[in-house]
């Protein structure tokens, strides 16, 4: 037998033998390495073949050449149609990672929780707007003459000294102490009769755990002909009741604001888990003084007043039996969950 003929049977093993290795290569990587154990420079063909060509005459060697050229894009061939069919599966295996299924329930998002301080305020306003009472608003930023002097505390008066302030210019503005300011806004603008609250920020310099250097505050004035101590307590115990979730008692404790007169403290009367009960103070009021009724040109003759004021902070943490006015500021996360 010629060396021609064992060559080409050589070659025709190479090919079977390929074929049943490309057809059980896993995966492209396994190509790649038979690849090269056939095709490269020292590969099978290169090497246990074409090598061998100078050994042939000149007419078997252009035989031989096309025989192996030919085997060569064959097996290139099943490796391409192989390399096809793990791509394939690759890109079917990455669109079902994909995929998306409209029918299936959308990604369940943890719900947040309103702050303790906005749901108390709107559960203040609510009640106050079911017994026909107005939300007033007013600057942050307010004047001397708005802050003090329109409620009769000059600048000589000792109780700015109770209240540090932050001032934004000297002497003219600065951050408002209290929601008063806005009460006169709206005296200046309306004519009675006025039913008005105004819940906002407002800004001291004090900082313990019972105080905040900014905090909220809820005020309501009302203004009427023939408005006594009787509409004002009824108005609170009515509040008290309502913001509470159940009646307690209340106390009118005399005190000092410098715009109304008389002017109380009031407590509530409050019981604990243990059954000790004890009065509470929540809430400032009074009635409106004459020198705020002039001040905005009202006749204080004919009309008369009651005002309140109370810190919604204060009001939560009786709400909510919280210690520390500080953890409404903390966010601290079970605090935020409202799992108190």
């Amino acid at each position: 037998m010629s060396l021609l003929s064992d060559l080409l049977k050589e070659l025709q093993q190479i090919k079977e033998l390929s074929e049943k290795a490309i057809e059980a290569a896993e995966n492209s990587q396994m190509l790649e390495e038979l690849r090269v154990r056939f095709f490269g420079k020292k590969g099978t063909i290169s090497q246990g073949i074409l090598k061998k060509l100078g050994a042939l005459s000149p007419d078997e060697r252009p035989l031989l050449g096309e025989k192996a050229n030919e085997v060569k894009t064959l097996l290139q061939e099943a490796m391409d149609r192989k390399n096809r069919r793990f791509l394939e599966e690759e890109e079917s295996v990455f669109e079902e990672s994909i995929r998306i299924d409209p029918t299936l329930p959308g990604a369940r998002r943890m719900a947040g929780f309103e702050h303790l301080i906005t749901k108390t305020q709107r559960e203040m306003e609510d009640i106050f707007l079911s017994l026909g009472y107005e939300i007033a608003e007013g600057p942050e930023i307010e004047n001397v003459y708005y802050n003090f002097e329109t409620l009769n505390t000059p600048d000589w008066h000792p109780a700015r000294d109770d209240q540090d302030s932050f001032y934004i210019v000297p002497d003219q503005w600065l951050l408002r102490t209290q929601t008063s300011p806005v009460q006169v806004r709206t005296m200046e603008k309306k004519t009675p009769p006025i039913a008005i609250i105004s819940p906002g920020k407002v800004y001291r310099s004090d900082y313990d755990a019972t105080h905040l250097p900014m905090f909220h505050q809820c005020e309501g004035l009302l203004v009427d002909t023939d408005v006594s101590v009787s509409h004002l307590k009824g108005t609170l115990e009515y509040f008290i009741e309502k913001i509470f979730g159940e009646r307690k008692k209340i106390r009118l404790r005399p005190s000092f604001f410098p715009f109304t007169e008389p002017s109380f403290e009031v407590d509530v009367l409050w019981e604990n888990k243990y059954g000790e009960t004890r009065w509470l103070e929540v809430l400032g009021c009074g009635m409106v003084d004459p020198n705020v009724f002039r001040s905005v040109g009202y006749d204080s003759e004919k009309w008369t007043g009651f005002a309140f004021g109370m810190g919604i902070e204060r009001i939560a943490m009786l709400k909510y039996r919280l210690t520390d006015i500080r953890d409404f500021i903390r966010g601290y996360a079970h605090f935020i969950r409202q799992d108190l």
